[in-house]
């Protein structure tokens, strides 16, 4: 019997732990075009950029501020179930993500209906008396816009990073997946995105949005999983503007130094993941598909 070399070791073990813990999005093989590059291609900048482990970071981090508006925030707390299955929402979102990205045209499709649908039913009337609908144009706006500056800054300053460029050609990428979902003119270059989420006038801190944030800080994780979890919820803070962090009670890691240490360690750790690892099933899928 062969004996396993160290990559081998090290992509079991990683996969027992962090690939139970935060799924990659394989492919719900439901649609056969072979040829069908989807809604991006391999040449685009959103495969490059969402088949990096520092989407994590990302995720995490969109989390976070997602929390701000306290409609959108309502949605989650009085429909969502994240206390109870938190690791069921997490591998619902990184299964939209995967097909949406890597997926043919008509699995982006039909993954986008599936999140209209379930959207449809998230209705009601937040604390302070106004109604939300999840697919409320507005709401979809903020959702989309967080998420696509989360998954930048954290590839920008955890993973390989990108040229000012390409920043531009991502958020003008991720600009036709927000189209498709129902956002009204949505952002089409970094400067737009970054200004847009920065000066959004509904951001607040609500009793729900700290609860959130709580449940972000303690997840029911395996214990194996709590220490790179630990890493890379560190860097996601840190991608967080202070005065949105401090609002919301998150002080550590330390805005100065932290923000070095946690960063540069997360960074660490996304790479020997990626090298244990390797590409998702997804975009492995895709590039087959495409002969790329």
């Amino acid at each position: 019997m062969p004996v396993p070399g160290p990559k081998s070791l090290v992509r079991s073990a990683a996969t027992a732990t962090m690939g139970r813990v935060f799924p990659r999005g394989r492919r719900e093989t439901a649609f056969v075009a072979d040829g069908d590059a989807g809604l991006f291609g391999p040449g685009s900048v959103t495969w490059e950029v969402h088949s990096s482990f520092a989407m994590f970071v990302g995720g995490i981090r969109a989390l976070i501020v997602q929390t701000l508006h306290p409609l959108a925030m309502a949605g989650v707390a009085e429909h969502s179930n994240y206390r109870a299955d938190p690791l069921g929402r997490l591998h619902r979102t990184a299964a939209f993500i995967a097909a949406t990205t890597y997926g043919t045209t008509a699995e982006a499709e039909a993954a986008i209906a599936r999140v209209h649908a379930i959207h449809e039913h998230v209705r009601g009337v937040a604390r302070d008396g106004r109604p939300y609908a999840a697919n409320d144009p507005a709401l979809l706006a903020w959702v989309h816009h967080v998420e696509a500056q989360s998954f930048l800054l954290a590839y920008q300053r955890v993973g390989a990073g990108l040229s000012a460029a390409d920043a531009d050609r991502y958020v003008g990428e991720m600009a036709e997946l927000g189209r498709r979902m129902g956002v009204v003119d949505p952002m089409t270059t970094a400067a737009e995105l970054h200004a847009w989420v920065r000066d959004h006038p509904e951001q607040r801190v609500t009793p729900e949005a700290r609860a959130a944030v709580r449940f972000l800080l303690f997840p029911p994780l395996p214990l194996a999983a709590r220490g790179p979890y630990a890493v890379l919820l560190a860097a996601a803070i840190s991608l967080v503007p202070l005065q949105q962090r401090f609002a919301l009670g998150l002080v550590l890691p330390d805005p100065v130094t932290g923000r070095l240490a946690s960063e540069r360690v997360a960074g660490a750790l996304v790479s020997a993941l990626g090298w244990s690892l390797g590409p998702s099933p997804a975009l492995l899928a895709a590039r087959a598909r495409v002969g790329a």
